[in-house]
């Protein structure tokens, strides 16, 4: 695998190109400033200027979502697994049909394992612009977002309408629904009595890890943060580990399936048969399948990585109440 090979499976930080036009709220108050990045996979945009930096299919989605201060994602579901982690910047993260069932703010390298088929949204609360990096489970992402009904009501107030094609019509553009395309009809009182809303204590007693103390757990091995085994015990379609520089082994090893590498603290040195790259925060590296590779940090100082690989279990839901 030559470096020019590898360099078409890298996305670095600084070459990420940013949807402003991603979801049905792109244009309500309080959200419109968000950029929406589909780094792996087609990811769940509803709009046609959506750009995707690698195609090939790996079992889940890498996205990630960059937001100013006190802009916010509204309200939405998903019927396959949602995992977050944040790259930088503060985040509130909250749920509930109303967003008003509980809440928890996560710092730099948390991560949150989000339940299917509960609504969420979340929100930049530091003081400067922040970026959360994503998962998405299968392929096709579960087939899009569901959106709480208040938030399809709000967007076509200020011009955007979600066809049931799944797709966005910009009224004040002069786009109108295509003859023969509804629009996306509004969950029923009786359908979002299927919503469930879990306490603070389940969401974050079983969801949510926070950086240090996986951390502290690593010792002289990663940490398997998502998995079977995992701190946050699930099947979601992907495993997830936490890298740490105390825990990288520099010896090669390869995976059935492509892997990828997400850079969280500190530069990493990532070499192979032919070549090697060196990865910062925010850059997203995906490695083939049976390609032996080794990632060790190249400087001293603080390092960490998140680790994701298929596992090629079903993507579906993983709440159980």
């Amino acid at each position: 695998m030559t470096p020019q090979d590898m360099a078409a499976r890298i996305v670095r930080y600084g070459e990420l190109k940013p949807c402003k036009t991603a979801f049905i709220d792109a244009h309500t108050p309080g959200s419109n400033q968000k950029e929406n990045f589909t780094i792996i996979g087609g990811g769940v945009s509803e709009s046609a200027d959506q750009h995707v930096h690698i195609t090939l299919p790996h079992g889940f989605n890498i996205g990630a979502a960059g937001q100013p201060p006190r802009c916010r994602n509204s309200l939405h579901s998903h019927r396959t697994a949602e995992v977050f982690f944040v790259l930088s910047g503060r985040w509130r993260f909250f749920w509930g049909r109303w967003g008003d069932a509980g809440e928890v703010v996560l710092e730099e390298g948390d991560i949150i394992n989000i339940p299917t088929g509960i609504f969420r949204g979340f929100e930049n609360i530091g003081t400067d612009y922040g970026m959360i990096m994503a998962i998405l489970g299968g392929d096709d992402a579960g087939g899009g977002v569901i959106w709480a009904p208040q938030v399809i009501e709000d967007a076509a107030d200020h011009g955007l309408v979600l066809g049931e094609n799944g797709k966005l019509y910009d009224t004040k553009k002069g786009q109108s629904l295509p003859e023969g395309v509804k629009p996306m009809p509004l969950l029923t009182e009786e359908q979002l009595k299927d919503y469930p809303e879990p306490t603070p204590m389940q969401v974050v007693g079983g969801h949510v890890r926070r950086y240090l103390d996986m951390v502290s757990l690593a010792g002289q091995s990663p940490v398997k943060v998502i998995g079977e085994t995992g701190i946050l015990r699930d099947k979601p379609g992907f495993e997830v580990d936490l890298i740490t520089e105390a825990s990288a082994d520099p010896a090669r090893h390869s995976h059935d399936r492509a892997s990828v590498l997400m850079p969280v603290k500190g530069h990493w040195r990532v070499e192979w048969e032919g070549g090697e790259a060196v990865l910062a925060p925010g850059d997203t590296m995906s490695v083939p399948e049976n390609l032996a590779h080794s990632a060790v940090p190249s400087m001293t100082g603080e390092a960490a990585l998140y680790h994701v690989v298929g596992t090629g279990d079903p993507a579906g839901p993983t709440w159980q109440g």
